[in-house]
């Protein structure tokens, strides 16, 4: 399965245009959460047509801050509601002395992060009865580091007892800005965690720096280490492609989308995905 997100820009076109063929479509629950009116009506009918998966933003697995069980109790009755299949999340933070800081900023990749961060992990997964699938973010510093960042990764994994959400173009961003491999490090990862795929466009702007903006289109390097990630993992999971800002013509995010899925499925020898 590949998908994309579904987008108030574009909503009518997920409807009646045949140009966009998504198999699902994404979304962030907080965006929906209590949205009422024509847009609730035109949400009912994409969900009526597409499976749908959720990417959160304001969870915040990372801060200091306690859990905001309210706003979990709405995003359990959120994924009951819509049938959402996964419900991910970002390994980083968004909120402090509870301010929203409306971005995502890194965690120090310390071992008392890891025990900080898995343990609401899994109250976050008791809370809402399922487990989640945790992103592999992009930073553009390491704050105050003890550990590598998959030593990080890989420890949060195992003792959160969640899945893992590859981000391909985060892996490949963060490489080329801190200089490792990222076949080296895709090889390390735990493949059999791996519930969850994003691709998106990024923005070089030196020799040395990328920004992940998921404004642009996906580069060659992004596509050929989504077919390594893929060979890696050996078996299907849905793909989703993300298009936040610089929207093209819908034949073009299509092509996209196909692109995915023929990589995918020469990639892989195995049944296509399916749900629970």
């Amino acid at each position: 399965m590949v998908g994309i997100g579904y987008r108030k820009d574009f909503a009518s076109e997920f409807l009646g245009n045949t140009a966009l063929r998504p198999e699902f479509i994404e979304v962030a629950p907080e965006n929906w959460i209590g949205v009422g009116g024509f847009w609730k009506k035109q949400f009912r009918r994409a969900l009526e047509k597409y499976p749908l998966f959720t990417h959160g933003l304001s969870l915040s697995v990372g801060s200091p801050d306690e859990l905001d069980f309210e706003f979990l109790s709405k995003v359990k009755t959120f994924l009951a509601e819509t049938g959402a299949r996964i419900y991910s999340e970002h390994l980083s933070y968004a909120k402090c002395d509870n301010a929203h800081l409306y971005d995502l900023l890194p965690i120090p990749f310390t071992a008392e992060a890891v025990k900080h961060v898995a343990g609401r992990i899994r109250t976050v997964q008791d809370v809402l009865e399922r487990q989640i699938a945790i992103e592999i973010v992009s930073y553009y510093t390491p704050v105050a580091p003890e550990l590598s960042e998959i030593e990080f990764i890989n420890a949060i994994i195992t003792e959160a007892n969640c899945g893992l959400l590859l981000d391909v173009n985060n892996v490949y961003v963060n490489s080329f800005n801190h200089g490792y491999d990222a076949k080296a490090f895709l090889k390390q990862l735990p493949m059999d965690k791996v519930s969850y795929i994003h691709m998106a466009g990024h923005l070089q702007v030196s020799d040395t720096l990328i920004i992940d903006t998921h404004g642009e289109a996906i580069v060659d390097p992004v596509y050929e280490l989504f077919d390594f990630a893929m060979q890696q993992l050996g078996r299907d999971v849905p793909v989703l492609l993300e298009r936040d800002f610089n929207i093209p013509e819908m034949g073009e995010l299509q092509q996209e989308m196909d692109k995915l899925k023929s990589i995918k499925n020469k990639a892989i020898k195995v049944q296509p995905y399916a749900a629970a």
